[in-house]
């Protein structure tokens, strides 16, 4: 089965290259940014990635 969105560096990232990066999909094939959100989210579920969280960037231990 082929994927139906191009992919933004022209093939499919490994896990770890695709977890490690935010954006997975070409954004010019997209015309609003819900749309491109929704699509980034079903990749990584297609491709068995966690999705990101919204806390994700900060230190889990205090300072």
């Amino acid at each position: 089965m082929d994927w139906k969105y191009r992919w933004k560096n022209g093939y499919k990232p490994s896990r770890d290259e695709a977890a490690k990066n935010p954006h997975l999909l070409d954004e010019s094939q997209f015309d609003n940014e819900q749309d491109r959100k929704l699509a980034e989210e079903s990749t990584r579920k297609h491709l068995g990635i966690p999705a990101p969280t919204l806390d994700e960037d900060k230190p889990i231990l205090p300072h």
